[in-house]
């Protein structure tokens, strides 16, 4: 599994012309799963992201982790494109990302962890949708995590 998180100042999902989620201050997390995946990747990148410091302290160094600022929001949003091959060629190809009857239930699977994790609901956006994300980065904050490179 791949995530892209960036630390936002609002986030939004629309959906054929209709907001669907959106929250304020928080992370924006992308989700990618590729075949292969398991529950162990997602629980690691789940535990990774909620536990991640890349909030400011009173400093406003990078030092303080989403499950320490209450306020706070998650939104998790699936993208199969985080799995892209770009090797060869000008045509990116996705045949790594896994198949509705894994990702799906990895998907659904990290935004829970995510809940119980946080104590907070999690924003989603809707699996396999044309999605609108809006975003204001903060920072910036970008991440990319790949639970095949924990090792």
């Amino acid at each position: 599994m791949r995530l892209v998180i960036q630390r936002v100042t609002e986030a939004s999902v629309t959906i054929a012309g209709e907001l669907h989620s959106q929250i304020g201050v928080g992370l924006m997390v992308l989700v990618g799963v590729e075949q292969g995946d398991t529950l162990a990747d997602m629980e690691w990148l789940a535990a990774k992201t909620a536990s991640m410091r890349i909030f400011p302290d009173a400093n406003g160094v990078m030092n303080v982790a989403i499950a320490d600022v209450p306020e706070a929001r998650v939104m998790a949003v699936s993208q199969f494109t985080l799995t892209a091959s770009t090797r060869k060629g000008n045509r990116p190809s996705y045949i790594r990302a896994a198949g509705h009857d894994v990702a799906v239930p990895l998907y659904e699977a990290f935004c829970q962890k995510m809940e119980d994790l946080l104590g907070r609901p999690v924003a989603r956006g809707v699996f396999g949708a044309d999605m609108q994300v809006a975003l204001v980065n903060d920072g910036p904050v970008t991440i990319v995590i790949d639970s095949r490179l924990r090792e």
